[in-house]
C-alpha cells in the first residue's frame, strides 16, 4: 500500500484553511480565515496566502512555500512556540520588531496539529479577555 503524503505548500495551506473554517470547537468558533489571496503562488521565502483572525484581531499570517506552509504568529508568540514544540511541529522565533514566532506545517498530516496551535493561541486570548 502506498501512502500519499501531501507536501505541496499551497495544498497544505488550503487544508489548514478548511480545517479552521470547519471546526467550531474550543477557541476555534471565533477564528476566521481572512484576506485570502486566491492566486498566491509559492515562493522560496514564502508568499502570504491569508490571515487568521479572531474578533478582527490578526493572530497569524499563513505563508506558502513549494514544499510546506508556515504560520507567522504576531501575538501570544510564547504560547504558539510552546504548543508547537510540545506537539512536534518545527518552530523558530523571527527576530523582527515586534518579534514573531514561525510554526512550520510540512505535510497535510501536520494540519490538525497546526490547528491545535491556533486553538491554543485563541484560547489564551479568550482567557485574558475574561
Amino acid at each position: 500500500m502506498v501512502e500519499d503524503r501531501i507536501t505541496d505548500g499551497r495544498r497544505i495551506a488550503e487544508l489548514l484553511s478548511s480545517e479552521l473554517d470547519g471546526r467550531e470547537d474550543g477557541g476555534l468558533a471565533a477564528v476566521a480565515v481572512t484576506n485570502a489571496d486566491r492566486d498566491v503562488e509559492p515562493t522560496a521565502d514564502g508568499a502570504r496566502a491569508y490571515d487568521i483572525t479572531r474578533s478582527d484581531e490578526r493572530l497569524a499570517r499563513v505563508f506558502v512555500h513549494d514544499d510546506r506552509a508556515h504560520l507567522e504568529f504576531e501575538i501570544e508568540q510564547d504560547t504558539a512556540a510552546e504548543t508547537a514544540s510540545d506537539i512536534d511541529l518545527r518552530v523558530r522565533p523571527k527576530a523582527t520588531t515586534p518579534p514573531r514566532t514561525l510554526v512550520f506545517v510540512e505535510s497535510g498530516a501536520d494540519v490538525k496539529r497546526a490547528t491545535d496551535v491556533v486553538q491554543a493561541v485563541s484560547g489564551q486570548l479568550e482567557s485574558t479577555d475574561a
